[in-house]
């Protein structure tokens, strides 16, 4: 047995380096058939492994250069020593396993690869090979179960590569156990070689994987939805063992997901594609299971995958493709589980479902007491929900043409998901602007943030475009506005949050587009031609923003100059900073000055926030740092240039706007002195300070949003503009940019009109 030992470990050791073997095929294959004793198939039915050669009577290969032996193994006696025959079985795996690699690799040489191809074939067809792989399913030996489970894969696949007829007994063995659930841990290994062998034609770099994948998945077409059925419809209570259970449901997810994907990628149309969307109600029933959070959060991943069309896009890196035609079965599948999603949601799916989060444990998984801390919510599903509500939502909306019907089924599916989302959001949400919402809830996923900010878009653009069709968008103007902030789906606001959290720094923003693993391109390129149709609207919301900013600050001033004036006579009156008219000034005094009960008659000049508003962009990380680095001086004095001519010429706004302003109040000695006209008005209202009256009073004027929140949007537009063009010039980008360049110059020329005093 020590001298069979030698003479596999060196056949394994010429094969691990792709070596080239000398001797006849046939006598390789004495030392491959796997060797088993009676305890290894004791476990197993005998019809299993009826088809088992008796492989005593091999003779020893005389022509083969490896140590020789006087008793063959294959059938080891009971006296044997187990630890040798596992050593010798799992070696025995490991040799085949790494032959068909070494096939498989396009870096094998080919007279070696010819030859490992040949052995492998020899040894398919002398002997029932899969059926007694399949017979180590059941061994009580994890490990020796794993490596058969994983060399009977190779085989399949190498079959299906070589146009070679799967085996009938491996066939009639995986359609037994799939037929239906059982706790059996054949069922968990059937399912895990399927996966397996998928994972392998994704990614196989032939154009003939379609076929491949077609030619394997035709025997267990309709296998599949029964086990579907079988497996989601257990009573997870009644299972004494019920990590069985979940094994299973995991390794179907799994599969069931590659399923879907080859449906959306290879354009292959079997009915165990669409059992999750004919079905969709069994997966929300599998949530409600008191099972363990993980798996309710693998259910949750998997579900936001297949709205997204984004399933097998972690296995399967490569092969998806940049531009996915349109599929209208596949299009009706969607809307199918999007309505699912959302009756789930009516149903009480957030009320019920528990978000707690668990505290991370090094080195065991219990806390000891006294150390106890409150982990917080899972803000993995936290996303996930929010996401698949969103995504339910737009996709609902593409197929719906009632206004009404729209707005109020956002309104309610929304109004949900914030009342689930607010125990879980610290700070809490402010509820004069509910649209930070998607900024707090996925600050974490760049992706996830992006895909629900592209969502909400196409929901506003939907609304607005059914909205201006029945003219109710005009008539009801206010009411319109009120309703996208009120239910937090303001794309404007949504993107000034986007561009807060990355401090306005550009090289985000060019990350983000160059990055294949974002949707910012699309949505970014639907928002700057909202942008350009929708200017005073943004300004409005920047002004808005400009407001709430500074509200500590103001109110800290104002309080002190209340101070001083009650001192001292001569304290001189600084003229109040309006925010594109009179009424804006009454909407920010009384934002600054809510925790006050006395009228304010002092205010900040615009000089001041103006200075303020500057000191704080220019703090802004990134914000003066080059965004490329330069070959050359002379492409880093350009690429300086470039950015002086930026500050030049929104700084030349600035004054002009600056002067503006002083000339409204008076520009003589007495210019620090309130109008009659300004005096004689309250500075306070007694209006509510709601977000929709601040809104509806603030407008867009030359004056304000050059200082604030639009400068800084504008100047961040200008130096991602200033960056693909360096990239662009040495051939860097990745794409051609020049309609985003376009879009992009077209904003810069809409604020420079806007800045410019008429």
């Amino acid at each position: 047995m020590e001298t069979f030992f030698e003479a596999l470990e060196q056949l394994y050791k010429k094969v691990l380096l792709g070596a080239t073997l000398e001797n006849d095929s046939h006598d390789y294959i004495f030392y491959l058939y796997p060797a088993f004793s009676d305890q290894d198939c004791s476990t197993t039915t005998s019809s299993d492994c009826s088809n088992a050669p008796d492989v005593q009577d091999k003779q020893e290969p005389s022509s083969v250069s490896l140590p020789s032996f006087s008793v063959a193994p294959m059938c080891l006696q009971r006296h044997s020593q187990m630890s040798s025959t596992r050593e010798i079985m799992l070696l025995q795996l490991t040799v085949i396993k790494v032959m068909i690699i070494r096939i498989l690799s396009v870096e094998t040489e080919f007279h070696a690869k010819e030859k490992y191809r040949d052995i492998i074939k020899i040894l398919l067809k002398s002997s029932d090979i899969e059926s007694q792989l399949t017979c180590m399913f059941q061994n009580s030996e994890k490990l020796l179960s794993h490596m058969a489970a994983k060399c009977l894969a190779l085989i399949l696949y190498f079959q299906l590569k070589e146009k070679i007829t799967l085996s009938n007994s491996w066939i009639s063995f995986c359609q037994k156990n799939i037929s239906e659930y059982s706790e059996s841990n054949k069922v968990v290994y059937c399912l895990w070689i399927l996966t397996f062998v998928i994972k392998e034609i994704f990614k196989d770099t032939s154009s003939q994987k379609t076929e491949i994948l077609k030619q394997f998945l035709t025997p267990f077409d309709t296998l599949f939805e029964a086990f579907y059925k079988s497996l989601l419809s257990q009573h997870f209570e009644n299972h004494q063992d019920a990590s069985k259970l979940i094994n299973s449901l995991i390794c179907f997810l799994e599969l069931l997901e590659l399923l879907i994907a080859s449906r959306i990628y290879l354009k292959l149309h079997y009915t165990c594609q669409r059992i999750l969307f004919l079905k969709p109600s069994c997966v929300f029933d599998v949530i409600t299971w008191p099972i363990q959070a993980f798996v309710k959060r693998k259910l949750i991943i998997f579900i936001k995958k297949c709205l997204l069309c984004k399933v097998g896009e972690d296995l399967c890196r490569g092969s998806v493709p940049t531009f996915m035609p349109p599929d209208n079965p596949l299009d009706v599948d969607l809307l199918a589980l999007a309505s699912a999603v959302l009756q789930a949601v009516d149903l009480g799916l957030l009320r019920t479902l528990s978000v707690r989060g668990k505290c991370s444990c090094f080195g065991g998984g219990e806390v000891l007491a006294g150390y106890e801390h409150d982990p917080g919510p899972d803000h993995v599903i936290l996303r996930a929900l929010s996401l698949l509500i969103i995504r339910s939502l737009e996709i609902k909306f593409q197929n719906c043409s009632s206004a009404n019907e729209m707005k109020v089924d956002y309104q309610r599916f929304m109004s949900e998901l914030l009342t689930f989302l607010k125990p879980h959001l610290q700070p809490s949400l402010q509820s004069h602007n509910l649209c930070e919402w998607l900024s707090r809830v996925f600050i974490e996923q760049d992706d996830d943030m992006l895909e629900a900010a592209k969502a909400l878009l196409g929901i506003y653009l939907k609304l607005t475009r059914e909205c201006e069709a029945t003219e109710s968008l005009t008539q009801e103007k206010e009411m319109w506005n009120h309703h996208t902030h009120e239910n937090g789906y303001n794309p404007h606001c949504i993107f000034l949050f986007l561009l807060k959290n990355i401090g306005f720094d550009s090289t985000v923003l060019l990350d983000f587009l160059i990055s294949s693993e974002t949707c910012f391109l699309e949505y970014f390129v639907r928002y700057l031609k909202l942008l350009q149709k929708d200017w005073d609207n943004f300004l409005t919301i920047c002004n808005y923003f400009d407001v709430t900013e500074s509200k500590d600050t103001i109110h800290i001033c104002c309080i002190s100059s209340l101070v001083q004036g009650r001192n001292s006579n001569s304290a001189e009156a600084s003229p109040l900073a309006v925010v594109g008219s009179h009424t804006d000034a009454h909407s920010w005094v009384s934002w600054a000055s809510a925790a006050s009960s006395e009228p304010l008659n002092h205010g900040v000049t615009l000089e001041k926030a103006h200075t303020k508003l500057q000191a704080n962009y220019l703090s802004t990380p990134g914000a003066s740092q080059s965004l490329v680095d330069y070959d050359s001086s002379d492409d880093s004095e350009e690429g300086s240039t470039s950015l002086c001519l930026v500050n030049s010429r929104l700084t030349s706004s600035h004054q002009e706007a600056m002067k503006k302003t002083q000339d409204t109040f008076g520009a003589s000695g007495d210019k620090k002195e309130l109008s009659p006209e300004s005096q004689s008005r309250p500075l306070v209202t007694e209006e509510s300070n709601t977000l929709f009256s601040v809104y509806c009073d603030i407008a867009p004027n030359n004056t304000a949003s050059e200082v604030g929140i639009s400068y800084r949007t504008v100047k961040c537009f200008e130096e991602l503009q200033g960056a693909i063009y360096r990239l662009q010039k040495k051939n860097l980008f990745p794409y051609n940019p020049t309609a985003l360049l376009k879009l992009l110059k077209h904003i810069e020329t809409i604020y420079n009109k806007s800045m410019t005093p008429s």
